[in-house]
């Protein structure tokens, strides 16, 4: 089963390259949600602080156990 911090890379890696493919094909200002996700990932690894884990956590998936 995938846990939410599976999860939030999938969907982090999933809007990256959605973002790019749409900056390539359309207008470059989708690379504003790249940037976006970019800086999220960033500020959560230094506050623990994650929305789309937080959502995860309420759709039912797992934390990881801790090692």
């Amino acid at each position: 089963m995938m846990t939410t911090e599976k999860m939030v890379t999938a969907m982090a890696g999933t809007f990256i390259l959605g973002s790019l493919l749409l900056a390539y094909y359309s207008s470059p200002a989708w690379l504003l949600l790249t940037a976006f996700v970019g800086f999220n990932l960033l500020q959560s690894s230094f506050t623990g602080f994650c929305p789309a884990e937080m959502i995860f956590k309420k759709m039912g998936f797992k934390p990881a156990a801790a090692a």
